[in-house]
């Protein structure tokens, strides 16, 4: 998808050996529309009328547990997609004061979502304990904003660096930011299917995290489900990214990444390139080190005591 200035497309598999993918993604672009039913001919024929392109919308989402189910997924997509569409005054100018209710209501969509995953999946036989994981991008120049909840993931790839904009909510990355196992070790541990933290899965707190970093010329994002990370680590993907080639080669490349190294899970992921030219509304250059933004409802610090599988399946819990 070539919109404006961003480069953006998405590509879901479901690996060489699940039967089924239960994977979603989104990429929208948000805009103001205004629909004219009647006019005195100053506006032409009745049509609909669209204003400037305030946003990109960059979502993935996965699912798992016991009874891994597609419906799952499917649902926290579609929630957010009409949590955005009909609830949400996203139409913020950011920057300002209004950032921080925009902010709010990311992680209010969420929690909308949360809810609505859990009734799905009490509605199943046997109410297995299956959840979502989801993460979602917004993306406005110069800002990206990012809220997070279970383990896919949001890389920044810059020059020649790839920062990791989110965090692992599993036992897995407990234990890596614990000193007891090592970092490069994380995503391929049995353990990275275990999480603390999910979009229903019997959990009855949810715990997004939101962040914001700063976006300049010719920086990609790569949003992804576990199942690319799970084959293909991270130098390996910044030496995709670092190819530049457009977002719908890239995403090949990443996704056959994946299943030559054993595609054992699904894989889905979005690339977005930011190209030139971009806005004179360029800021300094700033690191690409994303910010925590402290939400009263976005808790990311470490749930205390030991850590709480969201469900069981294989030794792993949604997003498994």
């Amino acid at each position: 998808m070539d919109a404006g200035h961003l480069d953006c497309d998405g590509l879901s598999e479901r690996g060489r050996v699940r039967a089924v993918n239960d994977d979603q993604f989104i990429i929208a672009e948000l805009r103001k529309s205004m629909v004219v039913h009647r006019s005195s001919g100053a506006l032409g024929e009745p049509s609909p009328h669209f204003g400037d392109t305030l946003g990109h919308l960059l979502l993935v989402a996965d699912t798992g547990g016991e009874t891994a189910d597609a419906r799952v997924s499917a649902t926290a997509v579609q929630t957010i997609a009409g949590y955005i569409l009909n609830i949400m005054p996203w139409f913020y100018r950011l920057g300002g004061p209004q950032e921080d209710d925009f902010l709010h209501e990311l992680v209010s969509a969420l929690e909308h979502c949360h809810t609505r995953v859990q009734a799905v999946a009490d509605a199943m036989p046997g109410s297995p304990e299956v959840g979502a994981v989801l993460t979602m991008a917004y993306v406005t120049w110069p800002w990206v904003y990012v809220v997070h909840v279970g383990n896919c993931r949001c890389y920044l790839q810059r020059d020649t660096g790839l920062e990791q904009l989110t965090t692992d909510h599993t036992l897995a990355q407990q234990l890596v930011d614990s000193g007891v196992l090592p970092a490069d070790e994380g995503a391929t541990s049995r353990l990275s299917t275990v999480l603390w933290n999910a979009l229903g899965g019997g959990l009855e707190d949810l715990r997004p995290e939101v962040y914001k970093a700063r976006l300049h010329t010719g920086d990609t994002l790569l949003l992804c489900t576990d199942g690319l990370p799970r084959h293909v680590s991270d130098p390996e993907i910044m030496g995709l990214l670092q190819a530049r080639e457009p977002a719908r080669e890239t995403c090949r490349r990443l996704v056959e990444a994946a299943n030559q190294a054993g595609g054992t899970d699904n894989i889905t992921v979005i690339v977005a390139r930011l190209r030139d030219p971009l806005p004179d509304t360029v800021a300094a250059e700033e690191a690409v080190v994303p910010t925590a933004v402290s939400l009263a409802t976005a808790v990311p610090a470490e749930p205390e005591g030991p850590a709480v599988p969201a469900a069981r399946a294989e030794g792993g819990a949604p997003g498994a």
